[in-house]
């Protein structure tokens, strides 16, 4: 299907003994290499596949120490590129993901109309229903930081494991930052939107057997919170002011500054008022609330600018491309 183009998929593995030979049994002709990443699993599931599987195209790859879906993931990347592969796919081996799939993933990458591709479990309304209602509420919960904290304000499902992205975009991503464990998927986003790349959305079914998540809600509102806003601020820093400035690297910092000041003064006002027990002057109440209204409509502006702002550009057909045939 892709005679110039070596395809490429990277499997962790980590106790997916069960499933993962019915994974790479349902890889494709147009694969050309097969990465299973055994993460120091403690059912040698490396060892296992070895054994069990006879596809000429499987590499297995072992880590001494366990490094997490993402640890594994930035190892199989590494191997791809050492391969010659053009685009990379990384596919979960507990079965959830259909592998007959993965021409989707790949065609919108060598058509040139993204560098990173994943998939997303809510076009179809109707297969929503076969998704556990605490994974329907975590998922949307995580979208919409993931929207704030990446940048990518039109895709959704970020946890998404089923992906692919051109090896031109891959080399460029600083593999030994990018988070290691539940944040990983995540975190590439926001990798990706800080070197400007295109992600664009793949509709897939949502499949549940008996695999085990480990992924709690308390994870989400705390862990991954934290690195949500962290995650913000750099790329607002980056994209802002260290890279480029425009009216929105205003904006945000005036209409933040505002918003506090209102907010504070009204509050201090208001106790004042309180404990004396008499009404607050309408020209206190007009001080608190001016700022609080133009501080909210300041963001609102960065907001809207920012979600013009998503990358439409693939990079890997423009700046890296370049560089590469400089």
């Amino acid at each position: 299907m892709y005679p110039n183009d070596s395809i490429a998929v990277v499997i962790p593995s980590y106790r997916v003994t069960r499933h993962i030979l019915g994974v790479i049994g349902g890889i494709g002709p147009e694969v050309t290499h097969v990465f299973v990443v055994d993460d120091c699993c403690p059912d040698k599931s490396g060892a296992f596949v070895r054994e069990h599987c006879k596809d000429p195209r499987v590499v297995v790859l072992e880590h001494e120490k366990n490094q997490g879906v993402g640890g594994a993931v930035m190892t199989g990347y590494q191997a791809a590129i050492a391969a010659g592969a053009a685009v990379i796919v990384k596919v979960d081996g507990d079965g959830q993901m259909d592998p007959r799939l993965i021409p989707s993933f790949i065609v919108p990458i060598l058509a040139g109309e993204a560098d990173y591709t994943k998939g997303n479990r809510f076009y179809d309304l109707e297969q929503l229903r076969t998704m556990p209602p605490l994974r329907l509420l975590g998922n949307a919960v995580l979208s919409l930081m993931s929207k704030v904290s990446s940048g990518y304000w039109d895709i959704f499902d970020p946890t998404n494991g089923f992906t692919a992205i051109h090896a031109d975009a891959a080399r460029h991503l600083p593999f030994e930052k990018i988070s290691r464990r539940y944040f990983f998927e995540t975190d590439m986003l926001f990798r990706l939107n800080t070197l400007h790349a295109v992600v664009v959305d793949v509709p897939m079914d949502a499949v549940y057997g008996d695999e085990v998540s480990n992924l709690k809600i308390s994870r989400i509102v705390t862990e991954f919170l934290a690195k949500h806003f962290r995650n913000f601020f750099k790329r607002v820093f980056y994209n802002y002011y260290l890279r480029n400035m425009s009216l929105a690297s205003i904006e945000l910092p005036l209409g933040g500054a505002m918003l506090a000041f209102g907010t504070v003064y009204g509050l201090q006002a208001w106790l004042h008022s309180a404990r004396l027990g008499t009404t607050t002057p309408a020209g206190t109440v007009m001080t608190a609330a001016l700022p609080v209204l133009m501080g909210v409509q300041l963001i609102l502006a960065f907001l809207a600018y920012d979600i013009a702002s998503v990358p439409r550009r693939p990079i890997h057909k423009t700046i890296w491309s370049r560089i590469k045939h400089a």
